[in-house]
């Protein structure tokens, strides 16, 4: 996978400059780009280290770890967020990451694939599985916004209560699901998401250090991981630190850049990895990464941001904007329905992107 051992490599060259840009009080702009660039390399090295310890640690707890790290990246930028207290900016990146997956991710990886090879399969059952998981998603998003909107004749006070107690409770249900959605798929249906072990394996040689003639060193590779989460957590407060500065300065609403920028920062390794593969001819992976990780973000990542909201002091519920919702609606009814017969083309892959412009678009100029 050149593109990605390019961009591993390559791009850490940021991490030194956006330090120095912090320390020597540089522009809040540059402190913003080279923050985010650095955090690019960061995330794929981590993605890389998961991978290769899931490797080692076989297929059940591989499958666990990656899992619970699949989207560390995302959930660590947006924890950060949350304790500095920009919660709006939170709430738009995990619609942003559900929407940025299913139609950019997708997207992407139908296109280029589609372009090397006339049609591409994968197996539509496991994307008929995580088509109705995604349907109890988008149910949880917007129930809170409908309650809200069909109440009438309460006080302020009464009404944020509710929402807060009722996504409180939604969460520890959406997350109770995600355990259940962890064991169909690593036990009781395991053989519905085997991808084989060669294809396994390339990918991570890809992704690493070449093919795998021996087991990975899990020592090192433990290492690469603590070191990455903790290089990525560094990052990010740099970067959450001069988020709101910067995108007001360049005329962007909290909506746009949570929707649209945090998720290209936080995403970066999962649109390499599907991206990559597809163009291998492997949609099944590609697939499952791209939806995996919009799974991962609805039954995992947001309910894990309420909880410790309420914990720290920073209280978020799920009432999300109603235009968000309508989006994360938009971008699982045409994911399904494009994914259900289990083949894809480069048209598909364009209307999945044609349909993420305009959606940025109404983002950018939506005056929220």
């Amino acid at each position: 996978m050149a593109i990605r051992k390019i961009l591993s490599i390559g791009l850490l060259i940021f991490v030194p400059i956006s330090l120095a840009a912090e320390h020597l009080h540089w522009s809040p702009l540059v402190i913003f780009f080279t923050s985010a660039l650095a955090i690019v390399p960061l995330a794929i090295w981590l993605s890389t280290a998961t991978e290769e310890v899931a490797l080692v640690a076989g297929p059940s707890v591989g499958g666990l770890l990656n899992a619970l790290f699949g989207n560390a990246t995302e959930l660590i930028i947006a924890l950060v967020a949350l304790k500095e207290g920009l919660v709006d900016i939170v709430k738009a990146s995990i619609t942003g990451t559900i929407i940025s997956n299913l139609l950019l991710v997708m997207g992407l990886s139908m296109f280029l694939g589609g372009l090397r090879y006339k049609e591409q399969e994968f197996k539509p059952v496991v994307a008929r599985v995580n088509g109705s998981t995604m349907t109890l998603a988008v149910i949880a998003i917007v129930l809170p916004a409908m309650v809200i909107f069909t109440t009438s004749g309460v006080t302020s006070g009464v009404e944020q209560a509710a929402i807060a107690s009722l996504s409180v409770t939604t969460a520890v249900v959406l997350i109770a699901v995600y355990a259940l959605t962890l064991l169909f798929s690593l036990k009781t249906h395991s053989y519905l998401y085997d991808v084989s072990k060669v294809e396994l394996e390339e990918a991570g040689a890809d992704s690493g250090e070449g093919e795998h003639e021996h087991k990975p060193n899990l020592p090192l590779w433990i290492g690469v991981l603590v070191v990455a989460t903790i290089a990525v957590a560094f990052e990010s407060e740099i970067f959450v630190g001069v988020v709101e500065e910067v995108t007001q300065g360049l005329g962007l609403t909290a909506l746009f850049t949570g929707v649209i920028l945090l998720p290209l920062v936080g995403g970066a390794a999962e649109y390499v990895t599907a991206v990559s593969v597809a163009i291998k001819n492997n949609m099944d992976l590609s697939v499952s990464v791209a939806m995996g990780s919009s799974l991962l973000v609805a039954l995992l990542v947001a309910p894990i941001l309420v909880l410790v909201g309420q914990a720290i002091g920073q209280p978020m519920d799920l009432n999300f904007n109603p235009f968000e919702v309508v989006a994360v609606i938009i971008a699982v009814t045409i994911a399904n329905l494009i994914s259900l017969d289990g083949r894809s083309n480069w048209l598909e892959g364009t209307l999945l992107l044609a349909t993420y412009i305009v959606l940025g678009a109404a983002f950018y100029f939506h005056p929220a």
